[in-house]
Formats: structure tokens, sequence, C-alpha cells
């Protein structure tokens, strides 16, 4: 048997070794962290608590900002305490549940997305039977689907991770333990492994991505052969512009991440676009939604106002 040292830790080395950014990067990180739980915490808060708001629409974006703060959490702390003080270490089981969670949170964003788009697609193009076919137990079951899907994807990837040796080197080019920089420190043999982030991974986000582009293509052939009224065409296409902003952003920048064949050549490049979607768009989503979506921006003044004004209500 070959006598091996098997690595117990890593050291994740963090966004940039550019001295004199730290702190600069810390307080915009930070920011956009705050700016996100504020952000989504407001939408899930509305989305519980407003009576307009109980629709299948907003029952799903509520979902989507409980994966929005998560899957900021997953990274953004550590990373943060990275600028503050310099590299992080990080326990091979905490490598791996940060990987796992990363994964779990993304593939389930993926595959709602995909179910939000179906909504829309039954919402416009079948909306006399709207309400029989998103009945309450059909969205509890779309939603509950995204996140066990969500769930085996991020599975198979912490157990194929774990049966690999890490004898050195240690640090991860990376600001979090992201699967294609912890297999290029892998001792043995990663092809399976990268078999599977190409082919699983690469499915989780082409597949709902596909069905997304197809609902699309089918409320818009729907509106402009079937529907004669503009304003009728403008209304519709209201509903639907938040969420193709928001799929745009998440499909793209996974795309660009995942799908490609994995390659070592360019971690910076692959930082750039983690943070797009796992720290940016989570932070844009709920502003997109208020600022497209009336109902939301009247139950947030009114709630506002409540809160604020109690004796006048």
């Amino acid at each position: 048997m070959e006598n091996r040292t098997e690595v117990s830790e890593f050291i994740l080395l963090g966004l940039t070794n550019l001295q004199g950014l730290e702190h600069f990067l810390f307080a915009l990180f930070l920011l956009l962290y705050v700016a996100s739980m504020v952000g989504n915490g407001a939408m899930v808060t509305m989305a519980l608590i407003e009576p307009r708001l109980h629709t299948p629409m907003y029952f799903f974006l509520g979902n989507l900002s409980c994966l929005d703060i998560c899957y900021s959490t997953v990274t953004v702390p550590k990373m943060l305490a990275g600028f503050l003080l310099g590299q992080q270490t990080i326990s091979f089981a905490g490598c791996l549940a940060q990987l796992h969670f990363f994964h779990f949170l993304g593939s389930s964003e993926a595959v709602l997305l995909a179910v939000m788009a179906y909504d829309r697609y039954v919402a416009i193009c079948n909306a006399l039977r709207y309400r029989l076919v998103m009945r309450p137990r059909a969205c509890l079951l779309l939603a509950t689907a995204s996140w066990v899907t969500g769930f085996l994807h991020a599975l198979m990837h912490t157990v194929m991770t774990s049966q690999l040796h890490f004898c050195g080197p240690r640090c991860v080019p990376h600001f979090f333990c992201d699967i294609k920089p912890l297999l290029s420190l892998a001792c043995g043999s990663t092809y399976l492994n990268l078999t599977l982030l190409n082919i699983v991974t690469g499915g989780i986000v082409v597949i709902p991505f596909i069905l997304t582009l197809l609902s699309y293509l089918y409320i818009i052939s729907f509106l402009l052969l079937k529907v004669q009224s503009w304003e009728s065409r403008r209304k519709a296409f209201s509903t639907c512009a938040s969420h193709l902003s928001v799929v745009s952003l998440f499909y793209g920048a996974a795309i660009l991440t995942y799908v490609p064949p994995s390659s070592r050549e360019s971690p910076e490049w692959d930082m750039m676009i983690v943070l797009l979607y796992s720290v940016v768009t989570p932070v844009l989503n709920p502003v997109i939604y208020t600022l497209r979506n009336k109902e939301v921006q009247s139950a947030m003044r009114k709630n506002l106002h409540r809160k604020l004004f109690p004796d006048r209500i």
C-alpha cells in the first residue's frame, strides 16, 4: 500500500491577493449581503402576511427568496471573514458541507425558476383552468420537487467528493469550496467526478433552462396569435418581465460555469461568474420583482404604513 498523508483541512485563498483592497471589498460585499437579507426577507414576509399575495406566483417567489437568503449565507460570511483575517482554513467536513449546500440551493433554484415559468404559462395560456391546475397541493408538490431535486443532486457530488484522496496541496484557489477547484487538488483520478459534473450538473442547468425557454416561446406565440388586445398583451408581458430578467441572470451565469467542459485554466473567471449568481443575483431578485410589481409595492407600503402609524389604521 502506498503511504499517504490525508489532508484534514483546506486553506481558502480568497477572492483576490491584491493588497489594500481587503477593507473595500469587505464593505462592498457586506453591503450586498445585508441588502440581500433585507430584500429577500421582506419578500418572504410579504408573501406570508399579505392576503392578496397568497397566490401560486407569490408562493413560488417566497420559495425563491428563501433559497436566495440561504444561498448567499453559504458563501458570503466565510468570504467576509477572509477579507479581514486573510486566508481561511476550513475542515474537510466543513468543505464538503459548503459544497453540498451551495449545489443543493443552486440546483433547487434552477428547477424552481422552470416551475415559475410553467406557472406563468398556465396563468396566461390556460387562464380558465389556472386555479384548478395550480391548486395549493400542486404548488406544494412542485416546490417540494424543486428542493428535493437540488438536495439529491448535491448529495451525489458530496458523496463522490468524499471518496477522493487529498494528500496535498491543500490551498483551494477560490473563496469557498466549489467542486471544480476542489477536484483540482485530488491525488487520484477525478474522471468520474468531472463526468458527473459535466453531464448531471449540466443537465440540472440546461433542462430547466430549455423548459423555461419553451414555456416563454409558447406564451409569446399565444399572445401574438390569439390575443388581439394590445393592453392584454402588455399586461401579460409585464407579469413575465421580472421572471425573464431573473432567469437571464441566473441561467446565463450557471451555464457559463458548469456546462462547458471543466477546465483548470481560468479560476479567476469561474470566481467572477460564481460571484454573479451567488452574491449579486440574490440582491437583484427582490429589486427586480419589487420595481416591476405594483401588488408587491402596494403590500409593502401598506405594511410599512401600518408599522409606522399604527394609530391611523
